[in-house]
């Protein structure tokens, strides 16, 4: 009886605000989001398994491509709503200086920071110091985005000048690995935990790019057009984004997202997957825990653009590149 009553007076109270009691709950908005595969991804695949993304009103399809060229056109054709990727490639296609014909002054931008980049340069059995590189090839996603200023300035600071190497087009991080076990190139800067991987396959870590400093890795990246329109759906992928980031620092989760890299990478084993964990989620640093932007990582990407992209131009600002309102909406002003 008093069930029946309280039940009564919830309706009425529901009709009163002008809500139908019996409505099922509004579906989440589906998201397409396009990356590079790898480990970068573990806060999405963590916020899927566990249902973040729908607990804030999106759902996330998550599409892996495997070249920057596609992914830029992609995202600007529509074809996809977010990107994570590399800062480079956005300020690159931003400044016309990409590799695909796009038209003049996309409204690219990014939002949330994701990591420092887990750069290392990886090279084959043979190729045992810088010196060893010299005459051989090495790969890069695309030749004027991602990490191929990142990779020219780590070969330069070892003494390796352009014209000892030869510059291959290659796709990304997990294709460039493919084609090194194959012995296709002689070397590449490969991403975590891709170099571990390299490593137990005999494969040879020159260096790390720890050495340049701050340097803003992966991001999500819109088209302002779109956010603009669909403010509450890109606040509720980076409130998921970053609760799977949350999750994946709880120790106590420390097994599945171990398991998670086990699952989607290619070559990854338990006794790997504990090694990149330690990298990727490390307490010295790792994935970026509060997904914020890194401005003087920000700042490396566009001095190495200055220094290597054509046409030349000469990048300060990384507020052109970036939008901070959505963040401060989402989690509130640091």
């Amino acid at each position: 009886m008093i069930l029946r009553l309280l039940t009564g007076l919830a309706a009425a109270f529901a009709f009163a605000a002008g809500v139908d009691a019996q409505a099922p709950a509004a579906l989440p908005t589906t998201l397409r989001v396009i990356a590079f595969d790898g480990g970068w991804n573990l806060p999405v695949w963590a916020a899927q398994r566990q249902g973040f993304f729908e607990a804030n009103g999106v759902s996330v399809q998550l599409s892996y491509t495997t070249t920057s060229v596609y992914l830029i056109t992609s995202l600007l054709d529509g074809k996809f709503e977010i990107a994570l990727a590399l800062m480079d490639n956005f300020v690159a296609y931003q400044e016309g200086q990409g590799e695909a014909k796009i038209p003049d002054n996309p409204d690219l931008f990014a939002f949330l920071g994701g990591d420092g980049g887990f750069a290392s340069v990886v090279a084959v059995p043979t190729v045992k110091s810088f010196a060893d590189l010299k005459g051989k090839t090495v790969s890069v996603d695309a030749m004027t985005t991602g990490f191929a200023f990142l990779t020219r300035e780590l070969l330069a600071r070892n003494g390796i000048a352009e014209a000892d190497v030869t510059y291959v087009r290659a796709g990304g991080t997990a294709n460039r690995y493919r084609e090194l076990l194959a012995g296709k190139q002689d070397a590449s800067v490969l991403r975590t935990p891709f170099e571990l991987t390299a490593k137990a396959r005999g494969l040879n870590v020159l260096a790390y790019a720890e050495s340049l400093g701050a340097y803003q890795g992966t991001v999500g990246a819109a088209r302002r057009s779109w956010a603009a329109s669909h403010e509450k759906e890109l606040i509720g992928f980076m409130r998921a984004y970053r609760a799977g980031v949350d999750w994946l620092y709880d120790r106590a989760n420390r097994e599945i997202a171990e398991t998670l890299l086990v699952a989607n990478l290619r070559d990854m084993t338990p006794a790997l997957a504990r090694q990149a964990y330690d990298l990727l989620l490390g307490d010295g640093g790792g994935i970026t825990r509060d997904i914020a932007l890194d401005m003087n990582g920000v700042r490396t990407v566009l001095e190495l653009r200055s220094k290597y992209g054509m046409p030349k131009k000469t990048l300060t600002d990384p507020m052109k590149y970036v939008d901070l309102i959505y963040y401060e909406k989402a989690f509130g002003k640091k």
